[in-house]
Parts: structure tokens; C-alpha cells; sequence
């Protein structure tokens, strides 16, 4: 009996060694071009990826050590971040014109929580995740947005969270939001990643994260982008950077859907609920505040430019065959006058009237007293 209970405890805590080397596996290390470690990701890397930084460097992961657990980057150059200045402008603060500002919320991974908060790192019941997205609802809410959180949970925390919380994300999005949200926590152990003091307050910073693979990863990095050039006028630091994953994170569903992340487990959850308000505000002005270059402006106005321009060489092409139409037909009426009339007597009358007729595009034009 003894044996047998000594060989149970062995496999568990096999298991458990073995859960915890998986989660510390997930964990990826992005080195820079000279070597030194640029940020971690937790969760998968694959060559393709793209990565903004808090600098606003743009990077793209070239390579993927999956035993190192780190993936190499390359420096594409300085990121194409929007123009914000209408921030400074007093007249960037109203937003009369839109009337109707709707904002949606939901968690995806239900379970994730904060250790020096929630007590846990996972609740399997509901976790900590759901007050800080009920927090940042309410920052939206004071400033005059309607907001929808959703308290569905989605367990458990594995591959088919995604799958399950579509179904949630897909009924908030019946009632027309002008964004939405999937609020997590990230899992990488170092909490100085995500440690921010702005302001001699102290918060956390919070990672965006878009999906590459769905038809609206273009929109949703404007936006995400939009998001952080916002934040880093009104708030430097809030934002800690931009990862483009090779996920769709339901993110197809709709333009302007971005995902999450306030500081990671190990942060004191104190410090993620004192930023929901500074990035309350963020995501109001991004959405609603600018005057022009916002990603509130009208789907008409954020029509790529290459449809225009396409448009235009279509236009200039059909009226180029146009011209060329009449002059050849100017041509040929001009040898069969010259054959009928006998000759320049009767050309030039003839020029005379075609000039009459055209309003003096072809022809011989008649002197001014004339």
C-alpha cells in the first residue's frame, strides 16, 4: 500500500514538473541584431512575426530556436506610426459629432488572475482578468461611452479557449460597437517588463496584440497603432509595445479588435487597475477624439489610396482613346473634303466649319473681326 501511494505521489509530482517546464517552454526570449534581448513573448514565435517596440523600432522575426526558446529579429526601421498632432489642439476635444459610442469587452482565458492580488496566478472559477476589465469599462464610462462586458467564461485555459469565447465575441458584436476588446494578462515571469511609473504613479504597462492571420490584421494594426501613438503623447511609457502573431484571436470578426494584455501574473494587481484609466482615456481619444487621421474617421475616408489611383489611370486611359478617336475621324473627314470639294479652296471652308462646329477645338479658326 505504501509502494503504491509512493508511486502516485512520484507521478504527480512528475506532472507537475512537467506542467511547469511546459509553461517556462512558452516563454521566448526576441534578440536584436546585436544579440541583446529585445522583449519576451509568452506563447508561440514563428518567422513572420512582426514586433513594434516602445521606441517604436520595427522589427520581424527571421528565426525560431525552439530548444533556446528564442527567436532572432531583424530591424525593418522606424515604425509608420499616425499623426496625432490634433492632440494639441483644444478643438480635438469634441466629439459631439458621433453620437453613438459603443465599446465592447469580453476574456477570453477566464481564468487569469494576479499572484499579489487575486492570491493565484489561475482561478479556475473566475479570475482577477474580469476586474480589471470591468475597471477599464468604467473609465469608458465616465467619459461617455457605452460599454458592454461580457461575463461569460471560457474554461479551460488551452486552445479551444479561442474557439469558445467566438461565441461571445460574435454576440456582443450584434449590437454594433465601434470597437472591441479581449482583455488578458501575459504570462511572463519578469514583472520589471511591465513595471511603469507615469506621473510618480505606479501602473502597469500593457502590450497590444494583433492578429496576422484574418482579412482585418491591416485595420486592426492602424487602430492598434492609432492606440499607441495616442498613448504615447498623453501617457508615455503605458504603452510597453505591439506583437503581430501569426493568431487571428477571433480578431476577423471585426475591424478595430484588438486584444489586451495588462501586466503579467507576477505584477501586483494594484498597479494593472491604476493604469485602466489613463488607458480609459487612451482608447477614447484614439477612437473618438481626433479631428482628422483618427480611427473613428468614416470608412470612405480610410479607402486605400492605390483604389484611387488605379481609378484615376483607368479614367486618363479611356479619354486618351477618346482623343485619339476624333482626331483620327477629324482625318479621315478632312481627305474625303479635300477629294470632294477640289481642292484648298474647299478645304478651307471646310476647316472653317469644323472650327464652327467644335467650338474651335479643330479647324481653321476665323480672324478675331471676323
Amino acid at each position: 500500500m505504501k509502494k503504491t501511494l509512493f508511486s502516485v505521489l512520484a507521478a504527480l509530482a512528475l506532472c507537475l514538473a512537467a506542467l511547469t517546464a511546459s509553461a517556462e517552454e512558452d516563454v521566448y526570449t526576441l534578440l536584436g541584431p546585436d544579440g541583446q534581448a529585445v522583449t519576451q513573448y509568452m506563447g508561440e514565435c514563428e518567422a513572420g512575426d512582426e514586433y513594434i517596440s516602445g521606441d517604436n523600432l520595427h522589427y520581424r522575426v527571421v528565426s525560431v530556436d525552439p530548444q533556446a526558446k528564442t527567436a532572432q529579429l531583424e530591424l525593418l526601421g522606424e515604425a509608420d506610426m499616425p499623426d496625432v498632432s490634433w492632440l494639441e489642439m483644444e478643438q480635438s476635444l469634441a466629439v459631439s459629432a458621433v453620437s453613438n459610442k459603443k465599446i465592447a469587452l469580453y476574456c477570453t482565458h477566464s481564468d487569469e488572475s494576479y499572484i499579489e492580488g487575486d492570491g493565484t496566478e489561475s482561478d479556475e472559477e473566475r479570475g482577477g482578468i474580469y476586474d480589471v476589465a470591468a475597471a477599464f469599462g468604467e473609465g469608458l464610462e465616465e467619459l461617455g461611452v457605452s460599454v458592454t462586458l461580457s461575463d461569460a467564461t471560457h474554461h479551460p485555459h488551452d486552445a479551444g479557449a479561442y474557439r469558445r469565447s467566438r461565441q461571445t465575441a460574435m454576440e456582443l458584436l450584434k449590437d454594433g460597437p465601434g470597437a472591441i476588446f479581449d482583455i488578458h494578462r501575459d504570462g511572463i515571469p519578469d514583472p520589471d517588463q511591465y513595471a511603469v511609473t507615469i506621473g510618480n504613479k505606479k501602473m502597469s504597462k500593457v502590450r497590444l496584440l494583433v492578429g496576422k492571420g484574418n482579412q482585418n490584421k491591416d485595420a486592426n494594426l492602424s487602430f492598434a497603432k492609432q492606440i499607441k501613438a495616442v498613448a504615447d503623447k498623453m501617457y508615455p511609457g503605458l504603452i510597453k509595445d505591439i506583437y503581430m502573431g501569426k493568431g487571428a484571436y477571433n480578431q476577423d470578426l471585426a475591424p478595430r479588435s484588438v486584444l489586451l494584455e495588462f501586466g503579467t501574473h507576477t505584477l501586483p494587481k494594484e498597479r494593472v487597475l491604476a493604469s485602466t484609466g489613463p488607458m480609459s482615456e487612451v482608447v477614447y481619444k484614439a477612437l473618438y477624439g481626433g479631428v482628422t487621421g483618427s480611427a473613428g474617421a468614416s470608412d470612405a475616408s480610410r479607402a486605400p489610396a492605390s483604389e484611387t489611383v488605379e481609378g484615376a489611370d483607368q479614367d486618363n486611359t479611356g479619354a486618351g482613346w477618346a482623343v485619339w478617336l476624333v482626331v483620327a475621324l477629324v482625318a479621315g473627314l478632312g481627305v474625303f473634303a479635300f477629294l470632294s470639294t477640289g481642292g484648298r479652296g474647299g478645304m478651307s471652308k471646310w476647316g472653317r466649319s469644323l472650327s464652327e462646329m467644335t467650338g474651335g477645338l479643330f479647324g481653321k479658326k476665323p480672324p478675331r473681326d471676323e
